[in-house]
């Protein structure tokens, strides 16, 4: 049965004020202390993290204040993040179509595109009254808001009469035996639709708290198996088995240096 808007922001409230209590919490704990399932909880604070309430992290989720704190944003991440997201703007050539998905790190290899003429598809919301170089167009795929994500049907019809030269897309966890785990589950079918319709290649964006081993993984809200070739941008920080592993499955890992 279908919960009311009520009941749902009720839950989140709920997470919101736990997390903030406690500083940091996980995922069962979550779920233990509200009776809901731990799919919820992973779709829950993505939503919250959206909001910029809360920081994410690998099996659940911290305060804003402690992650502050322990200066997670600027040590750990951000700046890996953005090396990637400028590599992956190097990859573009003048007057590439490209689909972004959700993924806040793909999006923002666009301020990094300088004098190119890129048309963009995505719907990634966070695009909305983001200033980019002026050869960026944006398109939107339209469809029913979620957080800054747009889903639904809709996106899905758009996106199967589109095509595009590039596809770039994050995750929320990649595992050394190739999978690639999502937090929301229409996520799923729409990064297949992008990269159904993509001519050239497309890549996969994930810094180094994404990496798994499979003998970690949690369950699963979603996931999928790319079909070679998989090409995975990632970090310096990244663990050098799981990326030696990954590469055996056949994914093309490049791992960009944090001083480029």
């Amino acid at each position: 049965m279908k919960q009311s808007r009520k009941t749902v922001e009720t839950r989140q409230r709920n997470i919101l004020n736990m997390v903030r209590e406690k500083g940091e919490v996980k995922v069962e704990d979550i779920a233990s202390e509200y009776g809901i399932s731990q799919m919820t909880v992973r779709r829950d604070l993505q939503l919250l993290e959206q909001k910029q309430l809360l920081q994410r992290t690998h099996g659940g989720a911290l305060s804003l204040e402690k992650s502050r704190s322990l200066n997670l944003v600027d040590s750990s991440s951000s700046i890996y993040r953005e090396r990637i997201s400028a590599y992956a703007a190097t990859l573009l050539s003048d007057g590439d179509t490209i689909f972004i998905n959700g993924s806040r790190t793909a999006l923002d290899m666009l301020k990094y595109v300088k004098d190119k003429r890129i048309s963009v598809y995505t719907n990634n919301g966070w695009a909305i009254g983001e200033r980019y170089p002026e050869g960026i167009s944006i398109h939107f795929t339209g469809g029913d808001m979620r957080g800054r994500l747009m889903v639904g049907n809709y996106v899905m019809k758009n996106l199967l009469e589109m095509s595009a030269d590039k596809t770039f897309i994050g995750c929320a966890a990649v595992y050394d035996d190739g999978e690639f785990r999502y937090d929301i589950p229409t996520e799923i079918g729409i990064n297949e639709a992008m990269i159904s319709r993509t001519k050239d290649s497309f890549y996969v964006l994930a810094d180094h708290t994404k990496f798994s081993r499979s003998d970690e993984r949690e369950n699963l809200y979603g996931s999928s198996i790319y079909e070679p070739p998989v090409n995975l941008i990632t970090d310096e920080m990244s663990d050098a088995g799981i990326i030696e592993r990954l590469k055996a499955y056949g994914i093309n890992v490049i791992v960009v240096p944090v001083s480029q």
